[in-house]
């Protein structure tokens, strides 16, 4: 393992100086023959990195894990976490390590961390590896969700290894290309990380990493008078906007479990994901989500459980008293559906060109969605031709149903609550309803691609999705709804 110094990568790591017993130092293992499939250049500007000396060897030898920043402890953090319910006392980051931070000006920090870097003390099985197409896919989805607004981990590279891990295609064990993701997060903070360290018993390796999400996430919550508890108030405010939004574009994250549940409110881990294309809230799309846990209308409630195994873990942090400890974090806990629903009122209200307190407005929104699973309707789509019926052109929308009457009902009173401005409407709904999303069925086809060495497909994809708004030429298959036989029954993987 060498040492790369200089500019390019000054990271600090003040993770590994104040949570000692919250990590195992680590190095990756090193890989045959890294190339760089993808590098995010507008984020390393953005990270103050030249992406020219990205692409260097130096530089593609730390993406990659064939050496590491120097000064830093390179490690694999550990987290614990309810996964479909069940708890894991020990799960952490397999086949992950985090190099260090990034430190702005303003003392804003941002981990660098690599993902499919080799086996770590943590790991549960596997090789410690991953593979190309699991690696795009999060650089694809995570650009997506950052286009469209969402807090999101997001990708700096995606680099191959230049050797081959063997995973499951079809139902047989088939060799194929690895990589190395390298991903770039407010921080790796999770709700299981503080259901660890709670496990411990250490209430100072507790109180330590509380101070540490503090100063990481909310600082002025060190003057409050309760800084964990207006930590955690901190925390249910920001899932609750985050999954908000996710609710308003169709996203699925499909594994919520409570280690991917984040400190910070960003959106982390583009395993089982996907986009609904037909409107239903019983929607699933991972392959091992049997019961439908993690299905798209069950979101907001699994985030409220969520982070009710947060305050468990953070009790002692609020009082000495349990019962005090317990009182404090249900009033905050309850606060949860309210904060919720007004987010994702007002996503709505504006997708649908209405304003805030609109008479009926929800109303309205409960009504279309209403409409839109008895038909099947493609949720994307449907949002998006709004826009044209306020223009005075109601068949794109209209077109989507196939018994249009209860629609041209609806529709009439909706335009009735739109208002007599219409231009200026139709332009702010199409700021937030978008063309292009990464649909299913075209993901699955560009990643197969890519894997194998095609990458012009995965380009055009990414072209389109990180300009969600812009209808242009040449990118109309990416905003096409699914075919019925490519939606029904769609499945996702986690990637390992």
């Amino acid at each position: 393992m060498s040492v790369v110094a200089g500019p390019r990568f000054e990271l600090d790591d003040s993770y590994a100086r104040d949570l000692v017993g919250l990590y195992e130092p680590w190095v990756p293992e090193p890989v045959a023959e890294p190339s760089v499939l993808i590098l995010n250049e507008e984020l390393a500007v953005a990270l103050g990195l030249d992406p020219v000396a990205l692409r260097s060897a130096d530089g593609v030898a730390v993406l990659a894990g064939n050496a590491v920043p120097e000064g830093v402890t390179t490690l694999a953090q550990a987290y614990a976490g309810h996964q479909f319910g069940g708890y894991s006392p020990r799960l952490g980051d397999g086949r992950a390590l985090l190099l260090g931070e990034f430190v702005d000006d303003d003392g804003t920090r941002r981990d660098l961390h690599l993902k499919g870097s080799g086996r770590t003390p943590f790991a549960r099985g596997g090789d410690g590896r991953a593979a190309v197409g699991p690696m795009l896919r999060e650089y694809v989805i995570g650009e997506a969700m950052h286009a469209l607004g969402i807090p999101t981990t997001r990708a700096l590279a995606v680099v191959a290894t230049g050797e081959a891990i063997v995973r499951e295609v079809d139902g047989r064990h088939t060799p194929v290309p690895g990589a190395v993701l390298a991903r770039v997060a407010s921080s790796h903070l999770r709700v299981g990380t503080f259901q660890y360290a709670s496990a411990t018993g250490d209430r100072d390796l507790l109180r330590a990493l509380t101070d540490h999400a503090i100063a990481r996430h909310v600082p002025d919550a060190a003057d409050a008078a309760i800084p964990a508890l207006a930590l955690f108030d901190h925390v249910v405010a920001v899932q609750a906007s985050l999954v908000a939004q996710w609710m308003a574009v169709g996203f699925v994250h499909g594994v919520m479990n409570t280690d991917n549940t984040t400190i910070s409110g960003e959106t982390i881990d583009y395993g089982p994901c996907a986009f609904i294309d037909a409107y239903d809230p019983a929607t699933v799309f991972s392959s091992i989500d049997h019961g439908g846990r993690y299905a798209y209308g069950n979101q907001p409630a699994i985030t409220t459980w969520n982070l009710a195994r947060l305050a468990e873990a953070m009790l002692p942090m609020f009082d000495d008293d349990a019962d005090t400890a317990i009182e404090q974090a249900t009033a905050v806990l309850r606060a949860f559906p309210d904060r919720f629903q007004r987010a994702w009122s007002a996503e709505m209200h504006t997708k649908l060109g209405l304003e805030a307190g609109a008479v009926d407005g929800d109303a309205l929104i409960a009504e279309l969605l209403d409409l839109m699973a008895a038909q099947r309707v493609d949720y994307t789509s449907c949002l998006r031709a709004l826009s044209s019926a306020v223009r005075g052109d109601v068949e794109p929308a209209r077109a989507l149903f196939a018994e249009p009457e209860p629609f041209d009902e609806w529709e009439k009173r909706w335009l009735a609550a739109i208002g007599d401005d219409r231009t200026t409407v139709a332009e702010r709904m199409d700021r937030v309803n978008p063309v292009y999303i990464p649909r299913n069925h075209v993901v699955d086809e560009v990643l197969t691609a890519a894997s194998w060495g095609d990458q012009q497909a995965f380009t055009d994809l990414l072209d389109a999705v990180t300009r969600p708004f812009e209808q242009r030429p040449g990118l109309e298959r990416f905003a096409v709804a699914a075919p019925p036989e490519s939606s029904t029954g769609f499945r996702t993987f986690c990637g390992t």
